[in-house]
């Protein structure tokens, strides 16, 4: 147990800053490379704060650990959506004036129901997953549509998004952190998925409610670091649009990833309360932030209040059931 334990802090720690350093890679290579501002943002930012949920469910679906795959994907989108953005919030309340959030928010509520009328029949299929991904590189190819096309009005989300990526670093140091990210990246998972299926053995708890709390917890930091980052800085759109765009990869590449390496029949219970759940704060999260953003209204701290209310009860419900 305490090897598990410490294997699982290990792989935080250095899923985390790998995180970090394949995300400031990746988007300084991109911009050598003459990629616009907003594609980095949208697509290169957005992905790299998806990729510890990526990499830890492939490693755990390899390891025939698709509950700890599945539970991390839906755990993070509860968690970023609960716990990530009330934080933010309570930071620095948001005023959201992006379309580029506009157009995402609607667009993470149909992905949502898509996947439920996916796993509707209790089954994430190889099928689905191909399907899933599918849909991922057509969202992805959409959205670098919308980071090159040219338009009148300016968005403040690119004005963000040219703030966060560095301007001091080489082209060689870009391609060396890049290389080091992937690398360490499934090296981290590998430990994270060890010591939490051997402490979800040890507590005598299914793999799926360690993937929804500890893991999810963790692959989520990384969205956590940048959403109290950007808050600060008082960065509204980027940080609502980082928690949108990595709970839409969580959906499309999670899952499809995960089903595609090893399909696998969803736990008892798991659609009645842990997807329903986070379909549920899903919808009402992009109605009321489409609705403050459409009448330019600020996400008050009595929300994130609201938010880390959600998350609390939660938990303490996974822990009771």
């Amino acid at each position: 147990m305490l090897l598990a334990a410490a294997a699982l802090l290990f792989g935080l720690v250095l899923l985390v800053y790998s995180a970090d350093k394949f995300i400031a890679g990746a988007a300084v290579t991109a911009r050598y490379l003459g990629v616009s501002s907003m594609v980095i943002g949208l697509i290169i930012i957005g992905f790299g704060t998806s990729a510890p949920e990526m990499v830890v469910s492939a490693v755990a679906s390899w390891q025939g650990n698709s509950e700890l795959a599945l539970g991390n994907a839906v755990g993070s989108n509860i968690t970023n959506t609960t716990l990530v953005l009330g934080i933010g919030i309570l930071v620095a309340p948001l005023l959201v004036s992006s379309q580029t959030v506009r157009r995402e928010l609607p667009l993470l509520i149909a992905v949502t129901f898509l996947v439920l009328l996916l796993i509707l029949d209790g089954e994430q299929s190889r099928t689905n997953g191909i399907v899933l991904l599918g849909l991922m590189a057509v969202v992805t190819l959409w959205m670098g549509w919308l980071g090159t096309r040219k338009t009148n009005r300016s968005d403040p989300l690119k004005d963000e998004i040219l703030q966060e990526i560095p301007t001091d670093m080489s082209r060689q140091a870009a391609l060396g952190w890049l290389f080091l990210g992937i690398v360490l990246l499934p090296l981290a998972s590998h430990f994270m998925v060890y010591g939490a299926t051997e402490i979800a053995h040890a507590l005598g708890v299914s793999d799926v409610v360690i993937g929804l709390t500890i893991v999810a917890l963790g692959t989520s930091l990384p969205e956590l670091a940048a959403t109290v980052a950007s808050a600060v800085k008082k960065e509204h759109d980027l940080l609502l649009g980082n928690i949108v765009g990595s709970n839409l990869f969580n959906l499309l590449g999670v899952l499809g990833i995960s089903a595609v390496i090893n399909p696998y029949r969803l736990p008892q219970g798991f659609l009645e309360h842990d997807y329903l759940f986070m379909t549920i704060l899903t919808v009402c999260f992009a109605l009321v932030s489409w609705w403050h953003v459409q009448k330019r209204k600020v996400l008050s701290r009595p929300i994130g209040l609201l938010l880390l209310l959600c998350y609390g009860v939660y938990m303490v419900w996974l822990a009771t059931r």
